[in-house]
This record gives structure tokens, C-alpha cells and sequence, in this order.
């Protein structure tokens, strides 16, 4: 589909729900029957410094979860906001929030979240929580160490056009998919340390992975393959790059299929953000641990870390023009991590875990989970320019454009040498089969991960500063490369419909 047509799609589904989005306010509770009715007065609207209504009370905002990921297709489905701004003192943050989703997308994922954030229930200490589960029938997987597992692309693109029927020129698109299912929940816990600037960290995270179909296989062909031409039907005889991984011990037998992770969550915030929802100004930086020992329940035990800065320099005041930028480091104690972990950006408080690195919520414009690696360092630069605010129907409303520029790179490799001998096979002809073809798939590689980076726009409409829809481009430079094992490596660019800032 033409990115005219999709961004036609996005404008006519979205905008007018999100703007005529169902705000209601709870007032204070029914007088009692025996008193008289009084005249009900209007109610007085206040205005802050910036001009801005001062929400209070109860905001709802149910809407439909109609978007587009150039990763996942086009997402249908609900999603309900529900904020509590209380006396409106604490306005544009809000004293506790609800979030529920259940969307479907055409490329055969669904989500389910439920989320919950509390500041005010427990005394200094805010508390979230969070379910959230994903079931992708074809999630992306392209292998490890970023440029150091090549990724086909002109035969892919062969692969997609149907005027080519002969299997023997292209390489089918489940190539480089896995079926995944993934329930995530956590409850974490955030407490003051300094003026309510300097935070600490703890919570609890658990998670449950179910890797490839059935124990045998990545995909489940019935469902790929469903109303598909036959000669485009993937092959029962072709590998996966997972089962290619599996084959040479790259991914052993036991993390596989996935496993349980029971983990505990320790670190420190830093926060002096003017807002939570649409910040321009201040600093957000964290830094936590993740251990998942064995006697708490963990299939595979890691230790992993996680680092990430955020600044937010006003430009031109109220909000006009902002610089904003991210730098996030994700490391490992160690060498042994379950290779289903790798792709996450670990988070805290009121977010949940994003897949990384590529995607709209980690590096915008290249394929998702394109860069897995035991370390892995990422940067995001954004220049936010809101260039019209007003007030309709008593909600603040703003539009907003912005440039951008992401990038990462594993920093520390997973190891890729081929682990298998010949009492591994059934035969010593099997057993060299299986070495030639991993010796090409190495040689078509780079021998070492070098910098995906990619520049975008994008267009965000703002109610009351927390509830935003997002229509952004990104495209790799990688695209114009002369190297031809960094050229088309991370896509042709990628356009998404979605909520909320990155970052």
C-alpha cells in the first residue's frame, strides 16, 4: 500500500475519534436526599500559566485502537484512558491512571494490556502494575549481533513479487519469523530519596515465553500458509533462520522453546521532568538491575542492567519548540543470557517492556528485533515543534511536528560459532552439510556490528498532554550504503500510527 494511502487511512480513523474523544469529569459525591435540590451551577473552568484548562476529577477516554506499524500491519481493536486528576493541583500529571487494550493486527499479532499507576495510596511511594499479553504468529527474527547475521533482502523483495513463481529466485518472507507468545506482568515500586527528585527502584517482574510451534517447529505452517498461491506457500523443507540457529547450537535445545523468567528489580531514578506525558523540560535518567536467579523460579538464570538518559531542553517556551534526546545502554552480567530476553528494553514504573532494537517504541524506521545482542547501546535526538494550541470543548488541544534521528548497535556479541560435532548427526555427509551452510551464512555477514541509524518526521496531535496519536516515518540511511552487506540491511523505512511520545 502507497504511504499516501496509509497516511489518508491513518487521519480519516484516528484524528476525529481522538478528538472528539469522551472527557467526562467527576464531581464530588451526591448530596444527600433529604436536602433540598439546589440550581446546579456551572462549573468554573481555571486556566494555568500557559492558558490551559486545569483538568479535575475523573477523564475518561475510550477509543478505538485503529493504527498502522509497518512491523505488525494495521491494528484494530479498543483501548480506554482513564486519568484522575483530582483537584486538578497536580494537572498535567495525573494522580492515577488506567490503561486497557485488546488490538489485533493483520499480520497475525494481537495485544492485551492492563496497566494500572498509583501515587498517592501509599505514602512517598508511587506504585504501577501491569499485564500485558502478545501473540505473534510471525514475529521478526533476523538472528544475532546485528550486520553479523545477514539478512536477504533482494531476495525477499523477489520473494514478494508476485510476478516471479519460481522458488528457486526468491527467499520466502517466513524465513525470518518465529512464532511467540509472551505474558509479562510486574508490580514495581518507586520511593523518594531527595526532594522528590532522586528516587529508588524495586519490583517484581515475571514472564512466560513460548518460542516456535509446538516444540518443533518456528512457524505454524497451516496458518502461514492459509490462502496463500501455491507456489508462494513456504516449504515444510525450508529452514528458518531459528531453526538454522538450532541446527548449528547457535540456540540450544534447552532455551529453545522459551521458559519462565521470575525476576526482581533494584535501581535509581532521577526525575525532574516539568510533566510526565508530554515533557519540555528536565532530565529522566534510570539505572537498574535485573536478577533472575534460579531458586526464584527462572528456567535459564540471567543478570542483566540497564542504563538510560533523558533531556529535555526548552527551546522556545510554552512548549513551542523542544530538543529532546535518549541514550539507553542494555548490558549483561555475563556471558549467558536465554536468547528470548535479548530483544527487550527493560523499563520500570507505569511502562512496560518494548521489543528492541527496531520498531516504533526503540529505533523508528528498521525492522523490528533487528539488532539482538548481550549488549546493546541505542540513541534517540528529536526536535519537537508544536506550532498550534487552543482550547476546544474545555480539552487542551495541540498539533505538533517533529525530526528525529535514531540509532544502535550491539556493543557485545552472542556467541555464533558452530557448537555441534559429528556424533551430533546422523551421519558424517549430514554432519558437513550442516558446516558448509553455516560457513556461507557467516561469510555473507560482517564480521563485526557497526552503527544502524536511521532519520525520520512525524506529525502527533495532544490532548490535555497525555493522551497523543503519533504518525511518523523513519528510513534507515543504511539503505544507501555501497556495502553491499550493509546495504537494505535494515529495510526500506517504516511507517507507523501510534500512541505517546518514544520517549
Amino acid at each position: 500500500m502507497k504511504l499516501r494511502n496509509i497516511v489518508i487511512l491513518g487521519l480519516l480513523a484516528i484524528v476525529p475519534f481522538t478528538t472528539f474523544a469522551t472527557t467526562t469529569e467527576l464531581d464530588s459525591p451526591k448530596k444527600e436526599k433529604t436536602e433540598k435540590p439546589e440550581k446546579k451551577k456551572k462549573k468554573e473552568v481555571q486556566y494555568n500559566e500557559n492558558g490551559e484548562v486545569i483538568k479535575t476529577g475523573y477523564n475518561y477516554g475510550p477509543l478505538p485502537a485503529i493504527a498502522f506499524d509497518a512491523d505488525k500491519g494495521f491494528q484494530l481493536g479498543a483501548l480506554l484512558n482513564i486519568f484522575d486528576f483530582g483537584d486538578g493541583s497536580t494537572y498535567p500529571n495525573p494522580r492515577q491512571k488506567w490503561y486497557f487494550e485488546a488490538s489485533f493486527f493483520t499480520k497475525g499479532s494481537q495485544l492485551f494490556v492492563v496497566s494500572y499507576d498509583n501515587k498517592f495510596s501509599i505514602p512517598g511511594v508511587r506504585f504501577s502494575s501491569s499485564v500485558t499479553l502478545t501473540n505473534d504468529k510471525a514475529m521478526d527474527f533476523y538472528g544475532f549481533n546485528g550486520y553479523m547475521s545477514y539478512y536477504d533482502a533482494d531476495r525477499v523483495a523477489l520473494g514478494n513479487d508476485k510476478k516471479d513463481t519460481n522458488p528457486e529466485h526468491f527467499i520466502y518472507t517466513p524465513k525470518y519469523r518465529i512464532n511467540r507468545l509472551a505474558l509479562l506482568f510486574k508490580t514495581d515500586f518507586t520511593g523518594n530519596i531527595w526532594d522528590n527528585k532522586l528516587f529508588w527502584e524495586a519490583g517484581y517482574h515475571f514472564s512466560y515465553f513460548k518460542q516456535g510451534y509446538d516444540n518443533k517447529q518456528a512457524l505454524n505452517l497451516d496458518k502461514i500458509n492459509k490462502n496463500k498461491d501455491k507456489n508462494k506457500m513456504f516449504p515444510s523443507s525450508e529452514p528458518t533462520i531459528f531453526d538454522m540457529y538450532r541446527d548449528w547450537g547457535i540456540i540450544s535445545e534447552e532455551e529453545a522453546w522459551g521458559g519462565f523468567n521470575s525476576t526482581l528489580r533494584l535501581g535509581l531514578l532521577f526525575d525532574t521532568r516539568d510533566k510526565e506525558g508530554a515533557p519540555s523540560r528536565g532530565i529522566w535518567a534510570e539505572a537498574h538491575a535485573t536478577l533472575a536467579p534460579k531458586w526464584l523460579g527462572t528456567t535459564i538464570p540471567y543478570y542483566r542492567y540497564s542504563v538510560t538518559f533523558r533531556h529535555y531542553v526548552p527551546i522556545v517556551k510554552n512548549d513551542i519548540l523542544t530538543f529532546a534526546y535518549r541514550l539507553n545502554y542494555e548490558g549483561n552480567f555475563g556471558d549467558d543470557a536465554p536468547y528470548y530476553v535479548l530483544p527487550y528494553i527493560t523499563v520500570m514504573g507505569s511502562n512496560y517492556d518494548r521489543d528492541g532494537m527496531g520498531g516504533y517504541r526503540t529505533i523508528r524506521g528498521i525492522m523490528r528485533n533487528r539488532v539482538q545482542a548481550l549488549d546493546m547501546a541505542s540513541y534517540n535526538v528529536e526536535l519537537r515543534w508544536r506550532f498550534v494550541s487552543f482550547v476546544l470543548w474545555k480539552q487542551n488541544i495541540s498539533f505538533g511536528l517533529s525530526v528525529f534521528s535514531d540509532g544502535t548497535m550491539a556493543t557485545r556479541n552472542v556467541d555464533m560459532s558452530f557448537k555441534r560435532s559429528v556424533s551430533d548427526f546422523a551421519s558424517l555427509e549430514e554432519y558437513q552439510i550442516s558446516k558448509a551452510a553455516y560457513d556461507e551464512y557467516m561469510a555473507q555477514g560482517s564480521d563485526s556490528d557497526r552503527p544502524h541509524i536511521t532519520v525520520g518526521a512525524g506529525l502527533r496531535f495532544i490532548m490535555n498532554q497525555n493522551f497523543i496519536v503519533a504518525f511518523e516515518y523513519g528510513l534507515p540511511i543504511s539503505r544507501f550504503s555501497k556495502d553491499p552487506k550493509i546495504k537494505n540491511q535494515d529495510g526500506n523505512g517504516a511507517f507507523y500510527i501510534n500512541t505517546g511520545f518514544l520517549f
